[in-house]
């Protein structure tokens, strides 16, 4: 429905409520208006890698997986089954006078925060470290979710707005402080893609203070997201955020100058419970009655896109549409494409024909919680990472089993010794020819302060070492002689040093969703070939990291990172051999730049790249080291040529000053086009150079 029709209809609607009505609809759990026909309503629904919390739906990998793909096609076809299972969900709940929480239409995803510290527990809902990456992928998932219907299939939200990254055990008194360049140049791009390029219906607020002020009362509410960006759509708060105003920042005393400041600020919509005190709020003065039917009409204006009072061409979506043939197939080329070859000694693929016991050993081998990540949903069918190494090893390979420890606690049966199951884990490494060592976390060791029980109280991790449980067993299998292949589950970059050094090949798996398990084994067994390639820095350690506190990006991510990563960002290995054969560009620094790669694949498989467009701006507000300008899929069957074109606009050739002002570089800028960074270690890792040019 055109917007200004669905403002018309919904400014119609809010004036005929009364104050007290008006009041109750800025809450997430918006009560029923029955003599105005408005039936009750619950704002929270979550699908950040699938339809989350609210029964059975397609479990794809966790946002970090997604980020690694690199695949913004992909990411559109994501999105759009995320929105016909959510509308499918909805329609079927409503049929059944069921409105409750996780029921409805509008989805508190995508997290577009940038991954800026691997010690972040919700690093995992991110699609990792760098603005651009995260931009072009956040896109066509937005507008796969909300659709191109006449009616707006479901509502996306782009959060946390805006400089939130952790830490978790503090965010709701943190004041995260950074100057203009990097508020421009890093924290807020991402937003601003997604309000101005995506049409994102929805914006949420962080629980931090930025610079001072608290995000879901921020004046950058009103003065860049609707004034600068021309945002059209309403402003949530993450939940019980507002009462940390006066709670925890001590900005306001009481919860009526809480919800004032909100509202006044230009926060529609409270998850939370502070807005209950809306009309106490009004009755001292703190508020008006034109500010509080303006956020009701934004949030109507909303209802009414996406056809709550209407018929629309998504009523006839229902339970047959959830976790459909194609559904899952997009979920398993999500997980395929997710997945990242750190190292290969030439162990990988295995040939299932040449293999006979394999010990497959890990506390995340069998593990069906390392699959999903947090903010997941439910599968009819779950296929852990030993199920899959089975299912592709065939009857012809023996597997042999053991968990060799648990995921963190030294001693889980109480009346057993510490870490009682090495000794199986040793016998079984004995009887086999090779390991296949399944090691990591998951959402109970890292992810969201105080969300499903996490083991660490904030959520984040305190280092990147694996729980001393795990090292213990890489030290038993190291010291075993036998060859080993590392897959690490988990959602952010982990300490791999002595894995790099140590182990015959090492897999980046993620939480690679329900059935990733399967990818896993078929990545190990030569029936897919790995593409993935890293969406973050795996940083050596914390050493080369600073204060987690410390929002300044000097020394973070590969923009800005000063020492040597052990893994740099855009790195990833394949079994095939494309090469690019020629990079020819038109254009110029005022009117943009076209490029064309041509590469060849060499190999005798069919390979999929990524080919990755890098820049630097001669100009001393340029980054520190180069920038991601474009990037993009390819893939060729043995022996095929083939060509990918980009267009990079001038617009993104401006770098930002110490005021936060875009503008136009002063010298040359150079180019660089490969399958990772234009570095020394990219290319000892990859062995293939970048290609260069100037404009």
């Amino acid at each position: 429905m055109d917007r200004q029709k669905a403002k018309q209809r919904a400014e119609e609607l809010v004036s005929k409520m009364t104050i007290e009505e008006a009041c109750s609809q800025l809450r997430y759990d918006s009560p029923a208006i029955d003599r105005l026909g408005i039936p009750e309503y619950n704002w929270w629904n979550e699908t950040l890698h699938g339809v989350a919390r609210a029964g059975t739906a397609t479990s794809f990998p966790q946002a970090i997986g997604l980020g690694a793909t690199f695949d913004t096609e992909l990411m559109g076809e994501v999105g759009e089954v995320c929105g016909n299972e959510g509308r499918a969900k909805y329609n079927e709940y409503k049929a059944n006078g069921d409105r409750d929480i996780y029921k409805g239409l509008t989805f508190w995803s995508p997290n577009v925060n940038l991954f800026r510290d691997p010690r972040w527990g919700r690093g995992q809902e991110t699609y990792g470290e760098d603005p651009v990456l995260i931009s072009r992928l956040a896109i066509p998932f937005i507008e796969g979710l909300q659709g191109d219907g006449e009616y707006m299939k479901t509502a996306a939200c782009a959060k946390h707005f805006v400089v939130h990254s952790g830490p978790e055990a503090l965010r709701h008194q943190f004041n995260a402080t950074c100057n203009d360049k990097d508020l421009y140049e890093t924290y807020m791009p991402a937003f601003e893609a997604c309000v101005k390029e995506a049409k994102v219906e929805s914006v949420m607020g962080a629980y931090n203070r930025t610079n001072g002020e608290p995000c879901c009362g921020h004046s950058y509410l009103q003065d860049v997201i609707r004034d600068k960006w021309n945002f059209e759509g309403h402003i949530v708060s993450d939940c019980w955020a507002i009462r940390d105003f006066h709670e925890h920042h001590k900005v306001t005393k009481t919860n009526e100058e809480s919800a004032a400041l909100a509202l006044n600020k230009g926060c529609d919509l409270n998850c939370g419970c502070t807005y209950i005190h809306l009309m106490s709020a009004y009755k001292q003065g703190l508020i008006t009655e034109e500010t509080i039917r303006q956020a009701a009409v934004r949030l109507f204006t909303t209802r009414f896109i996406l056809g709550m009072f209407d018929e629309t061409e998504f009523d006839g979506l229902n339970y047959l549409d959830v976790e459909t043939k194609d559904n899952l197939a997009v979920a398993k080329k999500a997980s395929d494409e997710s997945i990242v070859l750190l190292k290969n000694d030439g162990i990988l693929p295995l040939d299932a024909d040449k293999q006979q016991v394999i010990a497959v050993i890990g506390p995340n081998a069998d593990s069906r919680a390392c699959l999903i990540g947090n903010y997941y949903g439910t599968s009819s069918e779950y296929i852990t990472a030993l199920e899959g190494i089975r299912n592709a090893a065939g009857e012809g390979v023996r597997i042999l089993y053991s968990e060799g420890c648990d995921i963190s606690t030294p001693k889980p049966d109480v009346l057993s010794r510490e870490y009682h199951r090495l000794a199986e884990a040793k016998a079984v490494m004995n009887r086999a020819d090779l390991v296949v060592l399944v090691i990591g976390l998951n959402e109970n060791l890292e992810g969201e302060e105080g969300d499903q029980g996490n083991m660490y109280k904030s959520g984040d991790k305190p280092d990147l070492l694996f729980p001393k449980t795990q090292r213990k067993l890489i030290d038993l299998v190291i010291a075993s002689g036998k060859p080993f292949i590392t897959v690490v589950m988990a959602g952010s970059a982990m300490d791999l040093s002595v894995l790099n050094d140590k182990a015959s090949a090492v897999l980046q798996a993620w939480y690679p969703g329900a059935r990733g398990g399967q990818s896993i084994g078929d990545i190990i067994f030569g029936k897919v070939n790995p593409s993935g390639k890293l969406p973050v820095t795996f940083y050596k350690d914390t050493n080369d990291l600073p204060d987690f506190e410390d929002y300044s990006m000097k020394g973070r991510t590969y923009r800005y990172l000063e020492t040597e990563p052990l893994y740099p960002f855009g790195f990833g290995l394949t079994y095939g051999n494309v090469d690019i054969t020629s990079v020819d560009h038109t254009g110029d620094k005022s009117s943009g730049v076209n490029v064309k790669v041509s590469v060849t694949n060499s190999g005798s498989i069919s390979t999929s790249e990524v080919i990755q467009i890098y820049m630097k701006a001669e100009d001393p507000n340029e980054v520190l080291n180069t920038r991601l300008a474009a990037f993009g899929r390819i893939t060729l069957e043995a022996g095929a040529s083939g060509t990918i074109e980009f267009n990079i606009p001038a617009e993104s050739f401006k770098v930002v000053n110490d005021k936060g002002e875009k503008v136009d570089p002063a010298g040359d800028i150079t180019f660089f086009a490969g399958f990772g960074q234009p570095d020394s270690l990219t290319e000892r890792l990859t062995g293939k150079k970048a290609f260069t040019f100037k404009v």
